[in-house]
């Protein structure tokens, strides 16, 4: 599966969501972040050959360890295609398979050792990329070599990237067979229902309301994106000292969460949220930082009416918290099949 669109809509979200999931099947998971240029690239491969052996490290004492004694040699020797130095003593090598100092044979046979492994264990091998776009083309290239064989031959082997508007056109580029290998969705903006769901219902939750017009406000600021929607939302809920959060109390969230997100650029515009590879800009680019009616030390909160934890069970918070790496324990889970919208039966 892949899953493109622009930043801060969700996807690496659901891609965590996505290989938790994994984990909690005892699959043998890989997860890392591609980053490009030639650092990027060493930094990459580094990444996954490290990521290589604490997956498998992460399976001792479940059942498909057994299974997976025989493929550690070449997790063990994968590292030296990778070109990373060095092995931890926990992984062994051993000639024979993933050893050639070819990429593209050594990757094959290690998804091969590894897939039939964790078939005989149920479980499957799972590669979740983030910022998929940014892998060299070498590696690109091999990986959806490995996965049309996988799927050839049966292999539980499978990629799930996430990356930015451009990664199905490089995914088809790399390979003319790229296309047919993933089932492809976009993730953006979500729909006004969903928007509204995801700024009401969290702050409802906590014996508060947004008054109608207060509502009608931060949702035409937000314009849908996900991202802008928990800025807003945290900084309207922080802004009143009120059980009713006003129109007024809005409009100072709207400038608060323009200045939290414009504050890195010295010309006090909203960063575009894009690079020269996206398809399109963030709503609002270039807007002007108004100056705050209230400073952001005294824009009011409500500490004793927040949960104990974050996990709480008795909220699912979306909007209160601009950190998107907190967005998968505080917030239901996007749907990209049907346009994004939140879940309602997330615990």
């Amino acid at each position: 599966m892949v899953l493109s669109g622009l930043r801060g809509v969700g996807k690496t979200v659901l891609l965590n969501v996505f290989a938790e999931h994994a984990r909690r099947n005892d699959w043998l998971v890989i997860q890392l972040e591609a980053q490009p240029g030639a650092a990027g690239k060493k930094a990459t491969r580094a990444k996954l050959a490290r990521e290589l052996e604490v997956g498998a490290r992460r399976l001792c004492g479940k059942p498909a360890w057994s299974f997976l004694q025989n493929a550690l040699n070449s997790i063990g020797n994968i590292s030296a295609s990778l070109g990373v130095a060095g092995v931890s003593a926990s992984v062994t090598t051993k000639q024979g398979r993933a050893d050639s100092g070819n990429l593209d044979i050594d990757l094959e046979e290690l998804v091969e050792d590894v897939s039939l492994a964790m078939r005989k264990a149920r479980g499957g091998f799972g590669l979740f990329i983030d910022e998929m776009q940014d892998l060299d083309e070498e590696l690109l290239t091999i990986l959806l070599s490995v996965q049309h064989l996988a799927g050839q031959r049966g292999w539980p082997f499978y990629i799930i990237g996430a990356g930015l508007p451009n990664l199905p056109g490089k995914i088809s580029e790399a390979r003319t067979y790229g296309e047919r290998l993933f089932l492809y969705r976009t993730i953006g903006q979500v729909n006004e229902e969903a928007a509204s769901e995801a700024l009401a219902l969290p702050i409802n939750r906590l014996g508060a309301s947004l008054a109608p017009d207060a509502l009608s406000l931060l949702l035409s600021a937000a314009n849908g994106y996900p991202f802008f929607l928990q800025v807003y939302g945290r900084a309207a809920w922080e802004a009143s000292s009120e059980k009713i959060i006003s129109a007024d109390d809005a409009r100072v969230a709207v400038r608060h969460g323009t200045w939290t997100t414009a504050s890195s650029r010295p010309d006090g515009s909203v960063p575009p949220m894009q690079n020269a590879s996206t398809s399109g800009p963030w709503p609002r680019t270039a807007i002007p930082l108004p100056r705050l009616e209230k400073s952001p030390n005294a824009l009011g909160s409500r500490p004793a009416n927040l949960p104990s934890s974050a996990h709480d069970s008795s909220t699912r918070v979306l909007c209160m918290h601009p950190n998107m790496a907190l967005f998968s324990s505080r917030c239901p889970e996007w749907l990209p099949s049907s346009g994004a919208r939140p879940r309602t039966d997330m615990r």
